[in-house]
């Protein structure tokens, strides 16, 4: 069957969050770039609505890219609500996409015009592949974690079933998992998703998340390379064959730009928090790889007694930082938000630190400036340092933050993995270790491995190749099914 040439209708529906919708923006605009010019990007209305106020989606694309348009579906629940009980929040959220969302989904895809041929999902709503079945459109699950950290959610019945679970307690913290194939050396109990597996409770619900991540896929696409992840993939692809791995997307995006010799930026935001681009002329003044860029991205929560171990040992460390302080990161013993910042927070950035809160992050990392990322271990942030060939210390906070820190520290040898720590000589000590006492090493580990990210989305690389194979599969699938 010839399918060259064809222009399939293509939805596109992140999950409702940053790095979510993030990553699934740029894989849009990779599309239409390379030929899917006709896409529908699908976004809850209260995101759609941030996106709107916050970056500049409305003229990038819609002034840009004729036949790419937003559509919104209503929110499942109040989207602004936040707990410390991240797995429980995640746990609510998507009990209630499954609820709410399902019907509003079915309902818009019959109203749609022209008629979709093709989803790609994400892989938090499982209920977007239940309806794509249900009405015959074939699908894809989008996966904006790493390749490690899905297999791991993948394989969480089998570490079950191999009794590797539940955890005693501290002491049975750096056991070794072995039942899951090719990390039997690599994964300890401390690495398993927090708040999900880290539990005492074979029974507890939070494992409905892991168990089903993956559920009724046929095809996944990963915003990875091969050479970052490979012998990982092989391990998904005797699940998954038709595995696509087409990142570091931005990466992907800004080679396509290049090709098209087109002038548009290719950190354009797709934030949905309000950007601060001070931070940048306050880092143009700065010394070459001089500064600790810290951000622990848009989900994490700290209370005060963290933050405060965390500033001091950034503070003894003498480094310069930059600083992202999201105004609802910071809550109290009860989880509610505090309003204030501490005092240090005022009074310290002026001597060697700048503070905002929220950056251009792909700006910033990309900054000669910057030596070094503090991170919470998000996938985005991952990739996006990898690209930039910057070393992390990573400190994750929940879900695929752990498995991901673990391999940038350990398997990667790209940074320092801090999990589980909270202590302002710890910090201090990583600090120097990975911007005075080690940099060189880290540096060069890093630079190779951007050097790689880049040469696998060039023409005939490995993410670009794979992308003209995602494309062949989504023209073929979408004129087999019609």
């Amino acid at each position: 069957m010839n399918t060259e040439g064809s222009n399939p209708h293509v939805l596109i529906f992140p999950a409702p969050g940053q790095g979510h919708v993030n990553s699934m923006l740029k894989l849009a605009q990779v599309l239409y770039l390379s030929g899917l010019t006709n896409i529908t990007f699908l976004n809850y209305q209260s995101i759609h609505e941030k996106l709107v106020l916050c970056s500049d989606i409305q003229s990038r694309f819609l002034s840009k890219y004729p036949g790419f348009r937003f559509r919104t579906i209503p929110d499942c629940m109040p989207m602004n609500s936040r707990s410390k009980d991240s797995a429980g929040w995640l746990r609510m959220l998507l009990e209630k996409m499954e609820l709410n969302s399902k019907p509003a989904f079915m309902k818009m895809l019959s109203e749609i015009h022209p008629t979709v041929d093709f989803i790609i999902g994400d892989m938090l709503m499982s209920y977007v592949h239940d309806v794509s079945l249900e009405i015959g459109i074939p699908s894809i699950q989008f996966h904006t974690i790493s390749a490690c950290s899905s297999w791991v959610f993948y394989s969480i019945p089998d570490i079950v079933a191999a009794q590797e679970r539940p955890i005693k307690g501290e002491e049975d913290m750096d056991r070794l998992i072995t039942a899951v194939p090719g990390m039997e050396a690599i994964l300890r109990c401390r690495d398993l998703p927090k708040k999900f597996c880290q539990v005492t409770d074979t029974t507890n619900q939070n494992l409905y998340l892991c168990t089903n991540i993956m559920k009724e896929a046929k095809s996944l696409i990963l915003n990875t390379f091969e050479e970052l992840e490979g012998p990982i993939l092989s391990q998904i692809r005797t699940k998954y064959p038709n595995t696509y791995t087409i990142g570091p997307v931005n990466e992907l995006l800004k080679s396509k730009l290049k090709s098209l010799n087109s002038q548009e930026s290719c950190t354009s935001s797709n934030s949905v928090w309000q950007v601060n681009r001070s931070c940048i002329q306050w880092l143009d003044e700065q010394p070459e790889k001089s500064v600790l860029y810290v951000s622990f991205g848009s989900v994490t929560l700290v209370t005060k007694d963290q933050i405060m171990e965390l500033w001091y040992g950034l503070a003894n460390s003498k480094r310069r930082f930059l600083w992202v302080m999201r105004p609802d990161s910071l809550i109290d013993e009860d989880g509610n938000v505090v309003e204030n910042v501490p005092i240090e927070f005022e009074e310290g950035p002026k001597e060697r630190g700048y503070v905002v809160s929220w950056a251009p992050q792909e700006d910033v990392l990309a900054h000669k400036a910057i030596g070094g990322f503090w991170t919470h271990s998000g996938w985005n942030s991952t990739i996006e340092s990898i690209v930039a060939g910057v070393p992390m210390i990573c400190w994750p906070y929940y879900g695929d933050q752990q498995v991901n820190s673990r391999f940038f520290g350990e398997v990667w040898k790209l940074g320092l993995d801090m999990k589980d720590c909270c202590d302002r000589e710890i910090v201090e000590k990583m600090i120097n270790d990975l911007m005075v006492d080690r940099k060189e090493e880290f540096a060069e580990a890093a630079a190779r491995m951007a050097d790689l990210a880049r040469i696998s989305v060039e023409e005939y690389g490995s993410s670009s190749s794979n992308l003209d194979s995602l494309i062949d599969h989504i023209r073929f699938m979408s004129v087999k099914d019609r």
